[in-house]
């Protein structure tokens, strides 16, 4: 299954778009990398220690040039005071989420790209995704129960 198909999949449930956003917001995580990550596991693509510090090099330069940046200015335009007609910032809003969203579809592309294809050796979700989220954030490791809402919806 292609990555993008595959992360618009997941994120329809519920709970893995909460356990997304709460990684995103309050733990610091690239969820389009978390998502590769375990698409790649799901796929049984092989991913070792110098690809994972492949990807966090290209998720986290892209994820700080292009996507953090027009989700910063959707955010402040949903709580931004002004005489703008609430309709034409509301349009400006999803133009905005359209960008947001064809930056994350760039990014996984770029990181399915760069993924062999399937060795048939796959470790187990949760390590690996663990693995994944200390790449990105170095010492500060997210809630396990978060990365197991996120291993959970590939079991």
């Amino acid at each position: 299954m292609r990555l993008w198909d595959f992360a618009t999949r997941l994120y329809a449930d519920p709970q893995v778009e909460a356990a997304c956003l709460s990684l995103q917001d309050d733990h610091g995580q690239c969820v389009s990398f978390l998502i590769w990550r375990l698409w790649a596991l799901k796929e049984g693509r092989p991913v070792d220690a110098r690809l994972l510090g492949d990807a966090v090099l290209t998720a986290r330069t892209w994820e700080t040039a292009a996507t953090a940046p027009l989700r910063a200015v959707r955010r402040r335009l949903k709580t931004l005071p002004s005489t703008i007609p609430a309709d034409g910032q509301g349009r400006l809003r999803q133009a905005i989420l359209a960008a947001e969203l064809e930056s994350e579809r760039l990014l996984l592309e770029a990181l399915e790209t760069a993924t062999p294809e399937t060795s048939g050796l796959v470790p187990g979700a949760e390590r690996a995704l663990a693995a994944a989220a200390l790449a990105w954030g170095g010492a500060k490791a997210p809630p396990l129960k978060l990365l197991k809402v996120l291993a959970g919806a590939i079991a």
